[in-house]
């Protein structure tokens, strides 16, 4: 399943791969060159690990209302973030793809495509 996310009515991510299920969550971008998809949607999500990826990471963690929680720009590989109690859902994409508007406190929209 593909979704785009919504940034006050603009597309700031398109066709993100939905990881709703274990084995989806469990391989995300890991022993993988490049990006296979333009982003990946974590669900449930409250902290991520970037172990066995060669790639720098943007996340924005969720709330179960699309709040955004906690941004983090530039996550380099073999590293681990909090846990974000609040957090319900989390956003991962390549670094560099996150425009620079995006703050906490925010409100995103997910579109199911």
């Amino acid at each position: 399943m593909k979704v785009n996310v919504l940034y006050k009515g603009r597309v700031i991510a398109s066709q993100i791969a939905l990881a709703d299920n274990f084995w989806l969550r469990l391989s995300g971008y890991m022993f993988r060159e490049i990006p296979h998809v333009p982003g990946i949607l974590f669900e449930p999500c409250s902290s991520i690990h970037t172990s066995f990826m060669s790639f720098d990471l943007d996340l924005i963690f969720l709330s179960g209302e699309n709040k955004i929680v906690k941004i983090i720009r530039n996550l380099k590989p073999w590293r681990h973030t909090w846990f974000y109690f609040n957090s319900k859902r989390t956003l991962e994409m390549p670094a560099g793809v996150l425009p620079l508007e995006l703050k906490e406190g925010d409100t995103l929209e997910v579109v199911h495509v």
